[in-house]
């Protein structure tokens, strides 16, 4: 039997909602606090495959999520790609050579360096129990290109946009390549046992529509597109964050199973204007988790009610806050439990 994240995304209208948090495998958790400072640094806890298993595995213990969300980065692509990628505490990550300065043919890429992730996927699946679903994830060509380009995150990703309104062709072609690697990537994930998979593109929102239609829907559905055609049984979450009135269209038009929704968009405009029976994902901003009482629960609870005609696993609109206390989690998780459909 399919776990009741998997029973939704399929299609099917629970009474009890299922729910994850991204980032819910992080910060916030003070037994993944205890072994990062044991193991190191990030990228060492990504490719060491039993600490990277062991914290995908450590919030379905203590709170019995219905989702399991691999612990990686989605700049793991770049680096597999030939970038060198470093994390430096406080200043996030730095990828090298930057792509505003080199051609992406200078790249030489090192596609064993998907290899660990594949092992680490295993290791969560052998743990798991059958109703508690794996979900892989990318980043989506859009956002990942955006620190090749740039080498680091950035407010407005003003280079990556500036080097795509420049030389299109060329920003077509760092895309291509960035896609290529994501789907043959996203099949190593569901051929090591991953059931389900997001891609996040977690900065959509700093373009244009048109824009928005050549670097986020466009290559978005040509990896939905690839993955179904592959493994039917795979349900791709879209994850748009900051997509706004363009989320319909992005819903539309990308083949996606399933549309996650972030915090700043209307959980009643999402149930009205959203393909009719389509699943959703989301959207309870992240600092309501982090503050706690009674608005938690209340708006919680609008969520929940919003989306009550439609398949829906609930979420956060974008990730778990490094200093969310864990009452707050479980305060949520009392409320989402015990929802009934209105």
């Amino acid at each position: 039997m399919p776990g009741p994240i998997l029973e939704t995304l399929s299609g099917q209208n629970l009474s009890r909602r299922p729910i994850w948090l991204m980032r819910q495998a992080g910060r916030y958790l003070p037994e993944y606090r205890a072994l990062r400072a044991e193991k190191g640094g990030f990228l060492e806890l990504v490719y060491d495959t039993e600490a990277a298993a062991e914290i995908t595995l450590q919030p379905i213990r203590r709170f019995g999520f219905d989702g399991a969300i691999l612990f990686s980065d989605i700049l793991i692509v770049p680096y597999a790609m030939g970038q060198d990628l470093t994390f430096t505490a406080g200043e996030g990550p730095r990828l090298a050579p930057r792509l505003v300065d080199t051609a992406l043919s200078a790249l030489q890429a090192v596609p064993e360096r998907l290899a660990p992730i594949y092992a680490t996927v295993g290791r969560v699946k052998a743990a798991l129990g059958p109703q508690t679903t794996l979900l892989g994830f990318a980043g989506s060509p859009w956002t990942v290109a955006t620190y090749m380009v740039a080498g680091e995150g950035s407010r407005d990703h003003h280079e990556t946009r500036s080097y795509a309104y420049r030389d299109p062709q060329a920003f077509q072609a760092i895309i291509d390549a960035i896609l290529e690697v994501t789907i043959e990537y996203l099949a190593g994930q569901v051929e090591a046992g991953a059931e389900g998979l997001q891609l996040f593109d977690s900065w959509a929102g700093s373009l244009a529509p048109a824009e928005f239609e050549r670097w986020v829907i466009a290559p978005n559905a040509r990896i939905a597109a690839a993955i179904q055609a592959r493994y039917p049984h795979v349900p791709v979450i879209g994850f748009p964050k900051g997509a706004g009135e363009k989320l319909a269209a992005y819903a539309r038009e990308t083949g996606v199973n399933a549309v996650g929704v972030d915090e700043t968009i209307d959980p009643l405009w999402a149930a009205r204007e959203l393909p009719a029976g389509m699943p959703v994902q989301g959207n309870l901003d992240p600092l309501l988790l982090l503050a706690g009482g009674a608005e938690l629960d209340r708006q919680a609870r609008r969520v929940l009610d919003a989306f009550a005609d439609r398949p829906h696993v609930f979420n956060l609109g974008h990730g778990i806050g490094q200093f969310t206390p864990i009452a707050h989690v479980e305060q949520l998780l009392a409320t989402v439990r015990g929802w009934q459909r209105p």
